[in-house]
């Protein structure tokens, strides 16, 4: 069993599961008709596709085993089937024999893991997703410009390690609007905030609203931080989750995005809100008298997770299954360039991904 850290947050992850077991929920009766109502868009999202398939690829390339530091994406399943394909999780690049190759994940890295690399001679692969490199890119400029950055994120998490990263001294973290009172800023009129890119999006516009009532002059980044999967999703479990006696959100405890999902449904009307990593998880007690369960997944999450849910809900009378589509996503972003063409050095036809989000 592996054991990898996600900063502050311990997590063991399981060898790959046999498949689930089927008829394991009853059909009990309620007063109304069952149904569940299913988001979209759920599930992968363009940074998480990328990544993983940047790990199937560099086992395709270059032979087991290929190590990746951290978890590729906060996803045990995903994880484990990797593991069970030759990849090796590491905690830090100093666990890498020299001159191997390794991952970075998609929650980025700072700039000191990425010399830690170099000084091992390792052959590294940045597998960081786009829209996190971005920030890391915001971070540098306004550091390098004398702001002083307000981060919104939440500690331990690896994405925040990474951005702090590239503007250590001048940057401070926050977590939630009531921490905001509390901060003390030698330079206040020469503030900017960023933002991790899995976060509440309602949270965080509080959190940058009471911001200005502080600071009245920070300025904003050119863009908004969080990711369009994140705000996506978020608004799909929201629609979903007012028509929902129970909601089942399919992710990680380690997913940013997957335990918010829980709780964007429990604030928008579901009476009740539970996170799984598999189906298997799902008790028979949370559907008494459940007439409408709202299912959805976070974005490190593969779809067969979800069937496997809805499957069991099946078994359990939820069989008319609608889905609720709040956006259409086709965004892909090109494999790291190591990984773009196959052995014969011809453009691979996965260049370019090769999922579709859901």
């Amino acid at each position: 069993m592996a054991h990898i850290t996600n900063g502050a947050i311990a997590v063991d992850l399981p060898t790959p599961r046999v498949p689930a077991l089927r008829n394991r929920l009853r059909d009990t009766p309620v007063n109304g008709t069952k149904r569940v109502l299913l988001a979209a868009p759920r599930g992968y999202c363009a940074g998480v596709d990328r990544a993983v398939i940047a790990v199937e690829k560099a086992l395709e390339h270059y032979g087991s085993p290929v190590y990746v530091r951290k978890q590729i994406v906060h996803n045990v399943h995903v994880v484990s089937t990797l593991e069970s394909q030759g990849a090796i999780f590491v905690d830090e690049v100093e666990e890498v024999p020299e001159g191997s190759h390794v991952v970075f994940s998609a929650h980025g890295v700072s700039p000191a893991v990425v010399k830690g690399a170099a000084d091992r001679g390792l052959q590294a692969i940045d597998a960081t997703c786009p829209l996190v490199t971005k920030v890391h890119r915001e971070a540098v400029r306004f550091g390098s410009q004398g702001r002083h950055i307000i981060l919104i994120g939440h500690a331990g998490h690896e994405e925040v390690e990474g951005t702090m990263g590239h503007a250590a001294d001048r940057t401070t973290l926050v977590q939630n609007p009531a921490e905001v009172d509390d901060l003390v800023i030698d330079d206040p009129d020469n503030l900017v905030w960023l933002s991790q890119t899995t976060l509440s999006v309602d949270e965080t516009m509080e959190t940058v609203r009471r911001l200005r009532e502080r600071f009245p002059t920070i300025q904003n980044p050119p863009s908004d931080d969080i990711c369009y999967a994140t705000q996506n999703r978020q608004v799909a479990i929201k629609k979903v989750a007012v028509d929902s006696d129970l909601v089942i959100v399919v992710g990680s405890a380690n997913s940013s995005n997957s335990v918010r999902l829980v709780e964007v449904a429990l604030e928008h009307g579901a009476k009740a809100a539970y996170r799984v990593d598999y189906s298997s998880e799902i008790k028979q007690e949370w559907l008494d008298g459940v007439e409408t369960v709202g299912v959805t997944s976070g974005a490190s999450v593969p779809e067969v997770l979800v069937k496997e849910v809805l499957d069991d809900l099946a078994d359990a009378g939820y069989g008319d299954v609608s889905e609720v589509v709040t956006a259409e996503e086709d965004l892909m972003f090109s494999l790291p360039k190591e990984l773009r063409k196959d052995a014969q050095g011809q453009t691979d036809t996965r260049a370019l991904g090769g999922r579709t989000a859901r």
